[in-house]
């Protein structure tokens, strides 16, 4: 029998539907860090099958840290509606968060490192949660990074 205070932090946890939340927990037998993987496996699934849809909005995002470092970065999303939201936007403040303190090279080095929030998870795995939440493919166009 699964908990409903369970599903609902689990839910708190991941943003997943409550289905989905009860289904992993019942498949991992109450187990909270099993059914939390599960959850975020199946989210990865759902973001590899976006991985193919065009991504043809979105935002640029600016931030300027103390006056010394200032970044650009356009981030794209599939449709205006997800540009618009709010795990879309935080995925971006986060990623020139990111970006601001760590200075990589490009958008490649960028995905493979580990983020500055979360040492566990990437800044790939972070959109891929994100794809997940929302729904929709993202990508990272570009960025520019200014530092005095």
């Amino acid at each position: 029998m699964v908990n409903a205070s369970d599903v609902q932090k689990l839910r708190e946890v991941t943003s997943a539907g409550v289905m989905d939340c009860k289904k992993a927990l019942e498949e991992a037998k109450g187990d909270f860090d099993r059914a939390l993987s599960l959850i975020k496996e199946k989210g990865l699934l759902i973001a590899e099958k976006k991985a193919s849809r065009a991504a043809n909005t979105g935002i640029v995002v600016a931030y300027v840290h103390n006056d010394r470092i200032g970044v650009l970065l356009e981030i794209h999303c599939e449709t205006d509606f997800v540009g618009r939201s709010d795990p879309f936007k935080e995925l971006a403040h986060n990623i020139v968060m990111q970006i601001a303190a760590m200075d990589p090279a490009d958008v490649p080095a960028l995905l493979e490192q580990p983020f500055i929030r979360n040492e566990k998870t990437t800044i790939n795995d972070l959109i891929k949660e994100t794809i997940a939440k929302v729904g929709e493919n993202i990508t990272i166009e570009r960025f520019m990074r200014y530092e005095l």
